[in-house]
């Protein structure tokens, strides 16, 4: 099955709007365009990050011996990404952009050729790998400060993406926003230890079944 990712017509007044909806090619985040000597930085950052916090745990590392280990100076550093969880979020970018280029351009189930209900449940499969598999990074980067899950990363990707599955069902958004809110990484990091992976990821699966009713 083909979905339209063109703006939708909402069937209520609280749906998807005309007006505002947009694609998803166009909410995928940006590549950073810069001079080849801070694209070089940024990359031994990111690298010395994802080494240091694999080997320590987010928590134990710090900025400055991120910045020792990148080689860069800490006002670099600090100037690039502003914190932790802003180092945390360009961190998880290219890991994000595997699984929006999956869903656009991937096979099926989670990319187009399958129905709505087969594409929900392998986005919801595909994206608790992704969450589990950087859960500390993930967790810090949504709680930094109040909202940030809603304002930083790709949310707004999985949003959308979530709500057109959903069209034709009574309110695609506000189902859009309670499934992806079971996905989020303090609500899993909290019930993981007393629940365990194939619990969460068996309710995920029926919540996404209940939602497409």
């Amino acid at each position: 099955m083909d979905l339209d990712y063109s703006p939708l017509v909402s069937r209520h007044v609280t749906g998807l709007q005309s007006g505002s909806a947009t694609s998803l090619e166009l909410l995928r985040t940006p590549q950073p365009k810069e001079r080849a000597d801070a694209a070089r930085n940024r990359a031994a950052v990111l690298e010395a990050a994802g080494r240091l916090f694999a080997e320590h745990g987010v928590e134990a590392v710090s900025m400055d011996q991120v910045a020792a280990a990148a080689g860069v100076g800490k006002g670099t550093l600090f100037r690039r990404f502003g914190d932790k969880s802003g180092l945390a979020a360009a961190l998880l970018d290219s890991r994000e952009r595997v699984l929006q280029e999956a869903i656009l351009h991937g096979p099926p189930p989670i990319g187009p050729g399958a129905t709505a209900g087969e594409r929900l449940a392998a986005f919801i499969n595909a994206y608790l790998d992704y969450l589990l598999e950087h859960l500390a990074l993930i967790r810090m980067s949504e709680t930094a400060v109040p909202g940030a899950r809603y304002r930083i990363g790709a949310y707004r990707f999985w949003h959308r993406h979530t709500a057109i599955l959903l069209d034709g069902t009574p309110d695609p958004e506000h189902a859009a926003h309670a499934l992806l809110a079971a996905l989020g990484a303090e609500h899993v990091a909290a019930l993981l230890p007393e629940l365990g992976e194939q619990r969460i990821r068996a309710g995920l699966i029926r919540l996404a079944h209940v939602a497409m009713l």
